[in-house]
Protein backbone atom coordinates (compact mmCIF):
# COMPACT_ATOMS: atom_id res chain seq x y z
CA UNK A 1 0.00 0.00 0.00
CA UNK A 2 1.05 3.48 -0.38
CA UNK A 3 -0.43 7.03 -0.34
CA UNK A 4 -0.52 7.89 -3.81
CA UNK A 5 -2.61 4.29 -4.48
CA UNK A 6 -5.18 3.34 -1.80
CA UNK A 7 -8.15 5.41 -0.78
CA UNK A 8 -9.47 6.59 3.04
CA UNK A 9 -12.25 3.77 2.29
CA UNK A 10 -9.38 0.75 1.65
CA UNK A 11 -7.37 2.15 5.10
CA UNK A 12 -10.91 2.47 7.58
CA UNK A 13 -11.50 -1.47 5.92
CA UNK A 14 -8.53 -2.62 6.98
CA UNK A 15 -8.32 -1.26 10.24
CA UNK A 16 -12.21 -2.48 11.00
CA UNK A 17 -11.42 -5.82 10.15
CA UNK A 18 -8.14 -5.98 12.48
CA UNK A 19 -10.35 -5.00 14.92
CA UNK A 20 -13.36 -7.38 13.80
CA UNK A 21 -11.12 -10.36 14.21
CA UNK A 22 -10.09 -9.36 17.39
CA UNK A 23 -13.79 -8.56 18.71
CA UNK A 24 -12.61 -5.56 19.78
CA UNK A 25 -15.90 -3.80 19.10
CA UNK A 26 -16.42 -3.32 22.50
CA UNK A 27 -13.48 -1.85 23.82
CA UNK A 28 -14.03 0.69 20.70
CA UNK A 29 -16.00 3.09 22.21
CA UNK A 30 -15.55 6.92 21.14
CA UNK A 31 -14.31 7.61 24.52
CA UNK A 32 -11.95 5.02 24.07
CA UNK A 33 -11.08 5.77 20.84
CA UNK A 34 -10.46 9.65 21.29
CA UNK A 35 -8.33 8.50 24.09
CA UNK A 36 -6.20 6.72 21.35
CA UNK A 37 -5.80 9.61 19.78
CA UNK A 38 -4.73 11.94 22.15
CA UNK A 39 -2.65 9.16 23.58
CA UNK A 40 -0.83 8.36 20.35
CA UNK A 41 -0.55 12.52 19.85
CA UNK A 42 1.19 12.77 22.96
CA UNK A 43 3.70 9.94 22.26
CA UNK A 44 4.59 11.69 18.91
CA UNK A 45 5.60 14.59 20.28
CA UNK A 46 7.41 13.22 23.12
CA UNK A 47 10.10 13.28 19.72
CA UNK A 48 9.90 16.97 19.47
CA UNK A 49 9.74 18.32 23.37
CA UNK A 50 12.60 20.51 24.25
CA UNK A 51 13.80 20.68 20.69
CA UNK A 52 14.27 23.69 18.51
CA UNK A 53 13.09 23.92 15.01
CA UNK A 54 16.44 22.25 13.58
CA UNK A 55 17.03 19.44 15.98
CA UNK A 56 13.19 18.80 15.23
CA UNK A 57 13.72 18.78 11.30
CA UNK A 58 17.07 16.96 11.87
CA UNK A 59 14.84 13.94 13.18
CA UNK A 60 13.80 13.41 10.08
CA UNK A 61 17.28 13.25 8.58
CA UNK A 62 17.63 10.05 11.11
CA UNK A 63 16.16 6.76 9.67
CA UNK A 64 15.86 5.47 13.00
CA UNK A 65 14.28 8.51 14.33
CA UNK A 66 12.32 8.90 11.41
CA UNK A 67 10.92 5.49 11.54
CA UNK A 68 10.34 6.04 14.94
CA UNK A 69 7.59 9.27 14.76
CA UNK A 70 6.43 7.33 11.29
CA UNK A 71 5.14 4.74 13.89
CA UNK A 72 4.00 7.11 16.03
CA UNK A 73 1.74 8.93 13.07
CA UNK A 74 0.30 5.53 12.13
CA UNK A 75 -1.09 5.26 15.38
CA UNK A 76 -2.40 7.99 15.53
CA UNK A 77 -4.12 7.53 12.04
CA UNK A 78 -4.81 3.94 13.14
CA UNK A 79 -7.21 5.96 16.06
CA UNK A 80 -8.92 8.14 13.56
CA UNK A 81 -9.84 5.71 11.13
CA UNK A 82 -11.33 3.52 13.56
CA UNK A 83 -13.22 6.22 15.05
CA UNK A 84 -14.82 7.39 11.58
CA UNK A 85 -14.86 3.93 10.62
CA UNK A 86 -17.11 3.23 13.69
CA UNK A 87 -19.10 6.32 13.39
CA UNK A 88 -19.60 6.46 9.98
CA UNK A 89 -17.91 10.02 9.97
CA UNK A 90 -16.66 10.98 6.03
CA UNK A 91 -13.37 12.34 6.64
CA UNK A 92 -12.88 13.09 2.69
CA UNK A 93 -16.64 15.35 2.96
CA UNK A 94 -15.58 16.90 6.45
CA UNK A 95 -12.23 17.55 5.37
CA UNK A 96 -13.54 19.52 2.28
CA UNK A 97 -16.28 21.55 4.50
CA UNK A 98 -13.20 21.90 7.10
CA UNK A 99 -11.10 23.25 4.28
CA UNK A 100 -13.97 25.60 2.65
CA UNK A 101 -14.73 27.16 6.26
CA UNK A 102 -10.97 28.07 7.02
CA UNK A 103 -11.26 29.76 3.33
CA UNK A 104 -13.58 32.01 4.71
CA UNK A 105 -11.94 32.63 8.27
CA UNK A 106 -8.26 32.88 6.46
CA UNK A 107 -8.73 34.81 3.57
CA UNK A 108 -5.04 34.95 1.66
CA UNK A 109 -4.89 38.66 1.42
CA UNK A 110 -4.98 38.51 5.29
CA UNK A 111 -4.00 35.57 6.30
CA UNK A 112 -0.86 34.99 3.88
CA UNK A 113 2.55 34.46 5.81
CA UNK A 114 0.62 35.14 8.82
CA UNK A 115 0.32 32.58 12.17
CA UNK A 116 -2.40 34.80 13.38
CA UNK A 117 -5.50 33.00 14.64
CA UNK A 118 -8.66 34.51 12.43
CA UNK A 119 -10.08 36.48 15.72
CA UNK A 120 -6.88 38.22 14.98
CA UNK A 121 -6.73 39.38 11.65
Amino acid sequence: MNDSKTSIKELKDLVQKFCEERDWNQFHTAKELSIGIITESSELLEYFRFKNETESEALFNSPGKKQKISEEVADVLYFLLRLSQKYDIDLSNELEKKIEGNEKRYPIEKSKGSNKKYTEL
